[in-house]
């Protein structure tokens, strides 16, 4: 059994509602070779984005079961609340729909938009008890009243945390809307490449100081791209917090919060010598196998040299971990994150 815990896939252009194609919210082209979103496009980089395809590159690939994470360009972030509100139940019931109809080859996560409390406390509700979605898919940022970014583990979410916490939901925290947050020239792919790692990082760093793995222990949190930045960040963290405790005033230890029992962190670091380091700072109980498919930054067959498992499969090679611990990384640990048994 092979569960891929990070998964993204897309609605055919004909599912989007004509409400978000005509207020530029989110389409695809008819020939499925774009995706769009105002004035910001991307290629359709890999067939696997949709679901005829997808299964097929599971099957190809040995994947048995994925998880369906929301997708980022749909995350809400500034969006005016009624338009929000429609737009994130169309999200969450196409991924109702695909746990639904397949339920042994899919888990559906379901987004909410922290900015709006009342709506978001509602809508884990509806996802919980309507459409049996146990996955809360949170953004690492949202603009707050439109005026200035926070993490997700700033105070104001608690609500959502302790509605989470007695649902004993599984939760995925993603990184997104860089390019809207830090005032730098969108050149190399930079959002992507270094400033989705420090959002993760940054929001890892008040989830941790604000003690919400010991606060709400029943919730089970799983971090993208295996917090890589605050994976090798830990060591200046812990400098701080104690060379200016002054700054610190109601925050627990950053050591405190080493391999929590409840917080998981994805493969998807790219590099075996960043995977020995997660595997050192959390140990293996604490890894979950995720690809980030379809996306090229995600270990596709598209990209050259790459496949999905290929980190697992040379840390294998060179000892970092065992067969067993292989396939409790790909299995085991994931049912473990979402709190249910894959058949």
């Amino acid at each position: 059994m092979r569960i891929n815990a990070h998964s993204h896939l897309l609605p055919e252009p004909h599912q989007i509602p004509t409400f978000m194609v005509e207020k530029g919210v989110f389409s695809i082209d008819a020939d499925r070779k774009f995706m769009r979103q105002g004035s910001w496009s991307r290629p359709v980089t890999d067939p696997s984005f949709f679901l005829t395809e997808k299964l097929e590159w599971m099957d190809r690939n040995h994947i048995n079961h994925c998880v369906v994470l929301n997708l980022s360009q749909l995350y809400c972030n500034g969006m005016e609340q009624n338009l929000s509100r429609d737009v994130i139940r169309f999200q969450n019931d196409f991924n109702a729909s695909l746990q639904s109809d397949r339920p042994k080859q899919f888990t559906g996560g379901f987004v909410v938009q922290p900015n709006y409390l009342d709506d978001a406390l509602k809508e884990i509700e509806r996802c919980v008890n309507q459409l049996n979605l146990k996955v809360l898919c949170l953004p690492t940022h949202f603009l707050h009243k439109g005026e200035q970014w926070k993490s997700v583990a700033d105070p104001i979410c608690n609500p959502i945390y302790e509605l989470a916490n007695d649902y004993k939901l599984a939760v995925e925290i993603h990184p997104y809307d860089g390019e809207e947050i830090i005032s730098l020239q969108d050149q190399f792919w930079r959002f992507h490449l270094v400033w989705m790692c420090a959002l993760t990082a940054d929001t890892y760093h008040f989830f941790t100081l604000f003690d919400l793995p010991a606060r709400f222990p029943n919730m089970r949190t799983c971090f993208a791209h295996g917090n890589q930045f605050g994976q090798v960040n830990l060591g200046r963290r812990i400098q701080g917090y104690e060379g200016r405790p002054d700054l610190f005033e109601g925050a627990v230890h950053p050591r405190s919060h080493s391999q929590d029992a409840n917080v998981f962190f994805d493969t998807l670091v790219h590099d075996v010598l960043s995977f020995e380091l997660l595997v050192k700072r959390q140990g293996i109980d604490q890894i979950v196998a995720g690809i980030d498919d379809p996306y090229p930054l995600g270990e596709m067959e598209t990209v050259p040299g790459c496949y999905p498992g290929k980190i697992l499969d040379e840390a294998v090679s060179q000892n970092i971990i065992t067969r067993e611990e292989h396939q409790a990384i790909w299995h085991h640990n994931v049912e473990r994150w979402l709190g249910k048994n894959i058949d």
